[in-house]
């Protein structure tokens, strides 16, 4: 039986602080980094984790429990939308809720420049350039005034080097992540950069005193990997060199994301993690122990053969199966995982083992969840876990008897 997300969780913030039995000391770890699969619960988790060390109170402001926790996640990006200007289509830009984490972040604490820089390194681009807006006031409908606030609206030019530009652009989706991105690193790298300041009454601003978890949930999944990498090396980097008592918690569904991470983040003071959901939808949280470059493939290879071994198949083990094609067609450059299945034996339009694994790795409809693994489906996925180590030959047929593989 696992556990809920509240109690994950608890876990993580009672774990904070450890002890060396050997060097009979306590210390505290700086941050903990945790894989799970997209769609396992890593978003909500970061939400019951600020509801543990911030609770909403009923006629408060938000900004009390910035004061203690700030979190980047899916809904961070909920607070930036599109106005496309339908009617003329000439001034389309994109605007930012007004709530007390905005607020704070641009407006009393905004440094635009450092935004914009970072901005344009991650898309490798210094022409393409953010402009936020100062207050101005328009007339509504009712021809009354309405006074739009400065920092609730950005709008984007691409200045040539020829002295003109491109006004009102609408970015990509994936810059417009990345954007958003830039602005929370932006934030988090001024938070550090205060606390490293040891006498409090040196600092330029009191407002990150009491900061004591920043929580990152998959920061970006849009950017190509040269670029995850730096992005990746950039927030170790601001995490190694924080001085003061902050604690990260980072999730990410990202291999790579978290192998640098893995990497970079060396030492007691920083511990990995896998989350897993279980087929009652409770959870595990899994230590990872070796110290060794993360390979998920190797570690999803030893949970389906304890499966097989031990007659416990379930359905998330196809998803496994699933998981380890998807990123093996990846590293061969194949257009999706079902080019790398065997053939089928029938010869069917649709490949008896793609749907096998399909059937028992997706549900379209939360009541059309499927728990038990049909019996005359069992030997597929040991015939499909013999398939998979074909394709990984040597390397995991090497590697898979180890124990820290």
């Amino acid at each position: 039986m696992g556990s809920d997300l509240k109690q994950i969780a608890e876990k993580l913030k009672d774990a904070v602080h450890k002890v060396d039995k050997q060097e009979e000391r306590s210390y505290s770890l700086k941050a903990q980094l945790i894989y799970a699969f997209n769609g396992t619960g890593k978003t909500r988790l970061s939400k019951e984790f600020k509801e543990l060390i911030a609770p909403k109170i009923e006629d408060s402001e938000e900004g009390e429990a910035l004061t203690k926790i700030i979190y980047y996640n899916a809904f961070t990006e909920d607070l930036f939308y599109w106005d496309n200007d339908l009617k003329n289509d000439d001034k389309i830009k994109l605007k930012i809720h007004n709530n007390a984490f905005t607020k704070w972040v641009l407006k009393t604490q905004g440094n635009a420049n450092n935004i914009i820089k970072n901005f344009q390194r991650y898309i490798n681009d210094d022409k393409l350039t953010p402009q936020f807006n100062e207050e101005y006031t328009i007339r509504d409908e009712n021809d009354k005034e309405v006074i739009i606030p400065a920092y609730s609206e950005v709008t984007f030019s691409y200045e040539r080097g020829d002295n003109t530009s491109s006004k009102n652009i609408k970015i990509s989706k994936g810059e417009e992540s990345i954007f958003i991105w830039s602005i929370f690193y932006s934030f988090i790298k001024q938070i550090i950069l205060e606390l490293n300041i040891s006498e409090v009454s040196e600092r330029s601003t009191n407002d990150f005193d009491n900061m004591e978890y920043i929580f990152i949930d998959d920061p970006v999944s849009s950017l190509d990997e040269n670029h995850l990498i730096d992005l990746a090396i950039d927030l170790s980097t601001l995490i190694k060199d924080d001085t003061s008592n902050i604690k990260f918690i980072i999730t990410t569904h990202n291999p790579l994301f978290y192998n640098v991470l893995h990497h970079e983040l060396d030492g007691k003071e920083y511990k990995k993690y896998i989350l897993n959901r279980l087929e009652d939808r409770s959870y595990i949280l899994k230590k990872q122990q070796n110290d060794s470059p993360f390979a998920y493939h190797h570690y999803l290879i030893k949970e389906i053969e304890k499966a097989i071994e031990t007659k416990d198949i379930r359905k998330y083990h196809f998803n496994y199966v699933r998981n380890i094609l998807e990123k093996t067609a990846t590293f061969f450059g194949k257009n999706g995982w079902g080019k790398l299945l065997p053939m089928d034996p029938d010869n069917n339009d649709e490949n008896v083992y793609a749907r096998v694994i399909n059937l028992y790795s997706h549900s379209k409809l939360s009541n059309d969840e499927i728990i038990d693994v049909e019996e005359r489906h069992k030997p597929t996925l040991k015939f499909l876990l013999s398939h998979i180590k074909k394709l990984y030959e040597p390397d995991l047929t090497d590697s898979s008897s180890k124990k820290d593989s």
